[in-house]
């Protein structure tokens, strides 16, 4: 009997790989097609403060940003290296991707068991680059989600060969986490946590187990400690504290709890999308993992990390398609334990059908890839961007960002009216503007009147030599609250110093474009980007 379990669990290892191989080649085709997609904004602002980092210019300086500068350097390394160019930075999220999919499968091999760990690696790999999170797009969780996986990894090492310098390394990685974008502070208390609760079991004494958590704490906290101090000689911590707590703390405070709530019921079922399957077979995998007693410790690890993810993507309350990324690597822990339950529990009936399992979850896997194929394949890439992301301008950016430099020199500076910091980055010109994001200046909240005077004031004095007004809300966010002085202010400043040479319009039909000179007869339609040269 045992020797015939031995070969069903061979077998089911052999399939699961098999699984995972057909996954993995599938999910790296479709990202090699996208490396050329368009940046949308978040990508653009990281790409942008890339870009200057390159040029030895610190964060911060030219360019004001709520969130840590981890993702930003780390865009800055994978274009050194591959390019200051879309792809560049694309090939930079397939490599993070590929690195978070061979931790998972370390971490669910320790966990749960070789399957488990399969299982876990190819639900990530699907998951994180789904539509429904915008998982295309190197957005900073899934350079936060890398760093937790390595630094879990070793917190999960057996005891014995757990040494301080390990749990420093451990703590390190978190604390790099957290240096990718702010949530990661929570995956920091999540392996205090885990490392407090595993200790104790181990039945360290009490001096043991808090040294062994001040080493932890050491680790994670040194990232930011260097950081500090290099922007600190770099002449720029003042404004690094503004943006990253006082600014922060007053956009964090904008939602309420019960406003949260409503956005998180509103956003779940379309963040599942088609993956729902993948979703329910997690689910059914923490409800395994707790109630079964031989299981206890790992899923002690899983109702951890999700509480932790939950609590992480739950910071501010706002709830964007790209925070649930923060989520997908408690889920795809959650889908190998229920697969090796599901295994476990027919390995010992001769007559069940025991591959149905691994079958089972395969066509969960693939379904959302299916149902979405007309977006992973279609015509060409404007009809996917049209799919994830309407009207919003990201392919207009792109022709944009080419004239403005093919008609600038590299000594002119650009401003852009409007969250569009991609211009920026495909245009290879300084912005004559800290703010390459307008929405703060359009929240109901204190420093909105400050932010609008600082930013008229930096276009005054820089005296751009092209102005690109963004006539889009999705660019603005304007609301009943919003403080119309940028408007007026624009309006007058443009008439008085600037002539119109450009007029892109923007429609659900498509996108029409007047370079160097706009036609008598053309009107700008609702949406649409004004293109402004200085006058001489």
């Amino acid at each position: 009997m045992r020797n015939k379990i031995d070969i069903y669990y061979k077998s089911s290892r052999i399939l699961c790989w098999i699984l995972f191989a057909t996954v993995l080649t599938v999910v790296t085709l479709i990202r090699l097609r996208f490396l050329g997609f368009p940046l949308e904004r978040d990508e653009g602002e990281y790409a942008y403060m890339g870009q200057l980092m390159l040029q030895g210019i610190p964060p911060y300086k030219l360019a004001y940003t709520m969130k840590f500068p981890g993702t930003a350097a780390a865009y800055a390394i994978f274009m050194s290296i591959f390019g200051q160019t879309v792809a560049g930075a694309h090939l930079g999220l397939l490599i993070v991707n590929l690195i978070t999919v061979a931790l998972l499968f370390f971490l669910g091999r320790q966990l749960l068991n070789e399957i488990g760990g399969i299982v876990a690696a190819a639900t990530y790999a699907v998951l994180s680059m789904m539509p429904y999170v915008l998982g295309l797009a190197a957005h900073a969780t899934h350079f936060v989600v890398a760093p937790v996986i390595g630094g879990a990894l070793l917190l999960v090492r057996p005891l014995d060969r757990q040494s301080t310098k390990a749990l420093f390394a451990s703590g390190a990685l978190f604390g790099v986490a957290f240096l990718m974008k702010q949530p990661g502070f929570l995956f920091i208390l999540f392996g205090a946590a885990y490392l407090f609760c595993h200790d104790w079991r181990a039945e360290l004494g009490s001096r043991q187990i808090v040294f062994r958590n001040i080493i932890f704490f050491c680790g994670a906290l040194l990232p930011l400690a260097v950081t500090c101090v290099l922007l600190w000689l770099a002449g720029v911590f003042g404004k690094f504290w503004f943006w990253i707590v006082e600014y922060a703390q007053q956009y964090n405070s904008q939602v309420s709890v019960a406003q949260g709530l409503q956005i998180f019921v509103e956003w779940v079922p379309s963040v599942m999308g088609a993956a729902w399957p993948v979703w329910v077979i997690a689910l059914a995998g923490l409800i395994g993992t707790t109630l079964d007693k031989r299981s206890r410790a790992a899923g002690g690890f899983l109702v951890g990390l999700l509480f932790f993810s939950l609590m992480a993507l739950s910071l501010g309350f706002h709830f964007r398609q790209h925070y649930f990324v923060l989520l997908l690597p408690a889920i795809s822990l959650m889908a190998g334990a229920a697969v090796v339950h599901a295994v476990n529990f027919l390995a010992s009936r001769s007559r069940a059908p025991r591959f149905v399992p691994i079958l089972l979850f395969g066509i969960a896997l693939g379904w959302p890839i299916w149902t979405e194929r007309d977006f992973f394949y279609p015509g060409s890439l404007v009809e996917s961007m049209r799919m994830a992301y309407g009207t919003n301008p990201l392919r207009e950016s792109v022709k944009i960002g080419e004239y403005l430099r093919t008609q600038t020199t590299e000594s002119d500076t650009i401003a852009v009216l409007g969250s569009e910091p991609q211009i920026y980055f495909y245009a290879q010109r300084r912005s004559a503007t800290g703010y390459i994001y307008t929405y703060g200046l359009m929240e109901p909240q204190r420093f909105a009147h400050q932010m609008q005077l600082e930013m008229i004031h930096e276009i005054e004095a820089a005296r751009p030599k092209y102005l690109v007004l963004v006539v889009l809300n999705k660019s603005w966010l304007t609301g009943r609250d919003s403080e119309p002085l940028i408007f007026k202010w624009a309006d007058e400043y443009c008439d008085q110093n600037y002539e119109e040479v450009g007029l892109v319009n923007i429609s659900e039909q498509g996108t029409d474009y007047y370079f160097s000179q706009v036609p008598p007869g053309v009107k700008p339609t609702v949406e649409h980007i004004s293109i402004y040269k200085r006058k001489i």
